[in-house]
């Protein structure tokens, strides 16, 4: 039986009073650049306000911040006090970042941001290997471009991170509507998530096979 369990794989069961959201780079000049970019701050803003109603900690992470700007305001970052780490290096596992996970004892942590391919993902493979739980938010995360956006998420899969999204995070963090903060939740996914685009780049490689298979392979 011992053998069994040893062997079995990782659930990442979230547990609210280890559990800390982190925000990566979700900046001003990235604005006009990142694929769906508005959408993937609104999903980031769905899962900071219930970190703030669950008091759960939250960090965030600006890069290169004289240059690359402040992360954007509708974000909700000013206005929740959370805590910013201005970084030159892409992961955010900084050590002030670092500290606040021994300190609070965070062993699963909700990953969210751009760019999905550089910053998240380097942020999520420090995490992993320091032994943490990673939570990548797929709907919430994004890259310049769409190649890079799911082949990120193929890397972070590989390597042992959960991908998930926004309302399974927010939902997995109640556990179930006896929750006292069941009805403020609620309010949040009440309406659905904006559409990040993952459906369509999950039907373009079957959409091409479909093509292929009618008119034959491309000479």
């Amino acid at each position: 039986m011992s053998s069994v369990l040893a062997t079995a794989p990782k659930l990442g069961r979230l547990v609210p009073q280890n559990t800390c959201l982190f925000l990566c780079d979700l900046q001003e000049k990235f604005r006009s650049s990142i694929q769906y970019f508005p959408q993937i701050v609104e999903v980031s803003n769905r899962l900071l306000r219930a970190f703030k109603i669950l008091e759960l900690p939250i960090v965030a992470t600006e890069q290169y911040r004289k240059g690359l700007g402040n992360s954007v305001p509708e974000l909700g970052i000013a206005e929740n006090n959370v805590p910013v780490f201005d970084k030159t290096k892409f992961s955010m596992c900084l050590p002030p970042i670092e500290e606040i996970i021994k300190s609070k004892e965070i062993k699963s942590v909700i990953l969210c941001g751009i760019e999905a391919h550089v910053c998240v993902q380097q942020t999520a493979l420090d995490l992993i290997e320091s032994g943490m739980d990673v939570h990548v938010v797929v709907d919430a995360c994004s890259s310049r471009s769409v190649v890079d956006r799911m082949y990120a998420f193929e890397r972070m899969k590989q390597s042992g991170a959960f991908l998930t999204t926004s309302e399974s995070v927010i939902l997995g963090l109640a556990g179930g509507s006896s929750h006292p903060s069941f009805k403020q939740l609620q309010k949040i996914i009440w309406e659905s998530a904006p559409d990040t685009g993952l459906l369509a780049a999950r039907q373009q490689p079957l959409v091409a096979a479909i093509t292929e298979s009618i008119n034959g392979p491309k000479l």
